[in-house]
């Protein structure tokens, strides 16, 4: 079972930034990645990574959001700047073990963008 640990969520104004962190438990092999749900909506993917550093951004976040990880920490980073309101959510990490394997879900951390 990996333990998937998030930090860095909060309150910060529109225009502000914000990193957010997730550590795993143990190595992880294959991608790494965040998710956002806001009520009432499906959870809807921001940034996924590979072990080998290729990645994949939504529309929304292209130019703004960068996702970053340390293969010796087991660590996924996620650096947000020039967030906006409609960037409110709860962010969850996402682990593979190996891609193809089980998924593994953090508890979520919320992220509020409000003056």
């Amino acid at each position: 079972q990996v333990q998937l640990v998030e930090s860095g969520g909060g309150l910060v104004q529109p225009g502000g930034s914000l990193r957010l962190s997730c550590t795993a438990s143990q190595n992880i092999f294959g991608t790494m990645g965040w998710y956002r749900q806001v009520p009432e909506k499906e959870r809807e993917l921001v940034a996924v990574i590979a072990r080998g550093y290729r990645t994949n951004y939504a529309d929304s976040v292209k130019g703004r959001f960068t996702i970053s990880r340390d293969n010796a920490k087991n660590t996924v980073y996620l650096q947000m700047n020039s967030l906006k309101p409609e960037d409110t959510a709860v962010y969850y990490c996402n682990a593979a073990l190996y891609d193809g394997g089980i998924n593994y879900w953090g508890k979520g951390t919320l992220v509020t963008v409000s003056s």
